[in-house]
């Protein structure tokens, strides 16, 4: 069985295609914690941990300090991991703000314990990722939400236009323990490593000075969190699988694809039935069957009619909204170079994701949105029109236009859209301060 394991492993790691059957799927793994603690393994999760940075746990010990930690205690720790009597210290709370309003919840553990993780991730992360479905595209090597969206995408395209989008009600805050280690114990024949595995979920979390202890829920987070996630999910991508569903999932967003009405709402009842049995429930609130030009899936949306086409959700356009409008607050008296080098940071991401969109009106609109608001920028500093008529004519506005603007300055976004300001400031103008353009 080891020489079997070894050898499944070992293709993998090559990149080599695995079985289609999921044949090294249904190996147990054994001495799993001797690949954990190997130096190589441990020098890959260094390297890994110190260059995501993050913030320090309730120790406080920051991931600059933690090579040096962990050559000074590089033998007790490897002994407690291979004895088994390593403990996960509790994590530290703090909370971000959602894109859709309320707040997320994130569980920072300590750098080392981010270190064990990371060394743990890279151990079982291979050995379960060739086993989990191909409609999973969520924290997986080679799999992203592009993917996702381009799957979606190809559904809708051959007639599967209605939806059965779920959404699971605080996912990463409701698994339940005993049925997560339920699934791990099916694979990991390695005690140690399911005692730790335990031990993170059951860490708990620091509240004012106070450890409080966590009987549900894998703290988003530390690197093990999008692993375990998978595992527990993977049982639902399975039973839809065999039931012949067109569906793709990122992470705790699923979309099933279906012809009618009829079969989604067929389709919904049953995912309660699954996801009961994980102790999971749906987010009625958020989760419909509908058709999917009425739903956004990854900050998108789709066309209807003959040719279906990606576009960027308007939710996910007011969002970018309320960055910009931070960014380009007209009271921070910040120049407009400094403002634009913010800015392009911030678009060159929002690119970079929305990019793949195949519909320009929205992009263009909110090009000339930001536009307008670096023009209003600039007129709220200039405050006084004996100052702004001499620079509107500078930078070439016509002399009638540049009079109009500087007289009606105080109405800011009137001004910031007037012909003078559209002179002086033309779009030439910010792909000279190298403003990208989102269209």
């Amino acid at each position: 069985m080891q020489k079997e394991e070894g050898e499944a492993l070992c293709k993998l790691r090559r990149g080599e295609p695995q079985p289609a059957n999921g044949e090294a799927a249904h190996l147990t793994w054994k001495e799993l914690m001797e690949e954990v603690v190997a130096p190589d393994n441990i020098a890959r999760a260094m390297k890994r941990v110190t260059a995501n940075h993050g913030s320090p746990g309730i120790d406080r010990m920051t991931v600059d300090e933690l090579p040096d930690h962990w050559r000074r205690h590089e033998g007790i720790l490897r002994e407690q991991l291979l004895a088994g009597t390593y403990k996960p210290t509790a994590v530290r709370r703090v909370t971000i703000p959602k894109p859709d309003g309320g707040e997320r919840e994130l569980g920072i553990p300590t750098v080392t314990d981010r270190l064990v993780q990371q060394a743990i991730l890279q151990v079982l992360g291979p050995r379960y990722d060739a086993g989990f479905s191909q409609h999973s595209h969520g924290f997986r090597p080679g799999h992203s939400a592009h993917d996702a969206v381009l799957e979606a995408q190809s559904y809708i395209q051959e007639g599967y236009d209605w939806v059965v989008d779920v959404d699971l009600e605080r996912f990463f805050d409701r698994v339940n323990h005993d049925v997560l280690m339920g699934r791990l114990a099916k694979r990991i024949a390695d005690k140690r490593m399911l005692k730790i595995l335990r031990g993170f979920l059951n860490a708990g979390v620091m509240l004012n000075g106070v450890v409080v202890d966590q009987e549900e829920g894998t703290p988003q987070g530390g690197p093990l969190s999008p692993l375990l996630a998978n595992v527990l999910l993977d049982e639902l991508d399975k039973s839809l699988e065999a039931r012949g569903h067109r569906f793709v999932r990122y992470a705790d967003d699923c979309n099933i694809y279906v012809r009618s009405q009829r079969a989604g709402e067929r389709v919904m009842a049953s995912m309660r039935k699954e996801l009961t049995k994980l102790r999971l429930r749906i987010n009625e609130a958020k989760s419909a069957v509908d058709r999917p030009w009425n739903r956004r899936f990854l900050g998108f949306t789709f066309t209807r009619g003959r040719e279906t086409r990606r576009r960027v959700s308007p939710r996910a356009v007011e969002k970018a909204k309320d960055r910009i409008r931070a960014l380009t607050n007209r009271n921070r008296g910040t120049s407009i170079t400094t403002v634009v080098k913010e800015l392009t940071q911030y678009l060159r991401g929002w690119l970079q994701y929305f990019g793949l969109c195949q519909v320009p009106r929205p992009r263009r609109d909110l090009d000339e949105w930001i536009r307008a608001r670096l023009r209003l920028l600039q007129v709220k500093q200039w405050k006084r029109g004996t100052t702004a008529y001499p620079r509107l004519v500078a930078m070439g506005a016509y002399e009638a236009a540049a009079i109009h603007t500087a007289q009606n300055l105080r109405r800011w976004w009137h001004s910031a859209h007037s012909p003078g300001m559209s002179q002086a400031m033309p779009i030439r103008y910010f792909d000279g301060l190298g403003l990208p353009r989102l269209a």
